[in-house]
């Protein structure tokens, strides 16, 4: 299954990929350069089909957890002050996300979507620790009545051009759906409440929808 953020891009690949075949078959008589750019035209379909997939998550609702909203790597781990929507003290992790990984995002917690907002900005390599400040980015937050509000914020990398947040005002959020897209590499800030129990580590590798960050004390 391939995101539907995919799709037009998919189409366009698979059509440069047929004409870069028929060309290099019709125009190209050294067998190893013809073969090579057919290789390489391959690698190139491959490589977008994976970037775009959309495999299906067994999210296990429960409002004591936090689930991971993407895959990828916990880079961050650490008490911060959240300057944009709490403006008080939160516990901050981050996942880094690879070009390899699913870049689909989301909802960690399900609830009330109470905050949405998109913030034009730079695109510094992801991890930069202004990235969260600077980078072009969009800021959720979600409210239950058990966990509280749950901020999320998805953040462009230097690769990625283009996030796609479908979070609303007022929608009801449900715990491990598809809330947006993020193309190429980039990060997903969770901030959750001070007294959070944190459930992973530094490095530890993450599944969206599926992977417990954090549970309520």
């Amino acid at each position: 299954m391939f995101h539907k953020e995919g799709h037009k891009i998919i189409v366009l690949t698979l059509i440069f990929v047929v004409g870069g075949f028929l060309l290099a078959d019709s125009f190209i008589s050294v067998y190893w350069l013809r073969t090579l750019i057919m290789v390489a035209l391959l690698v190139f379909l491959v490589l977008i089909l994976q970037f775009f997939r959309n495999p299906k998550r067994n999210t296990v609702k429960n409002d004591n957890h936090v689930v991971s909203p993407v895959d990828g790597k916990v880079v961050v781990i650490e008490e911060v002050f959240e300057t944009e929507y709490f403006k008080e003290k939160r516990l901050q992790v981050s996942v880094f996300m690879s070009p390899i990984n699913v870049h689909v995002t989301r909802y960690p917690i399900g609830g009330n979507v109470i905050y949405s907002k998109y913030h034009p900005g730079k695109y510094l390599v992801a991890w930069h620790p202004k990235a969260s400040e600077e980078n072009e980015r969009t800021t959720v937050v979600v409210e239950n009545e058990f966990f509280g509000k749950v901020l999320y914020r998805q953040i462009a990398g230097a690769l990625a051009k283009r996030i796609v947040n479908y979070a609303k005002l007022n929608d009801k959020a449900s715990q491990g759906e598809d809330s947006g897209f993020i193309k190429f590499g980039s990060r997903v800030d969770l901030f959750l409440p001070i007294d959070t129990n944190i459930k992973v580590e530094l490095n530890q590798k993450v599944r969206g929808g599926e992977s417990i960050i954090a549970e309520k004390k």
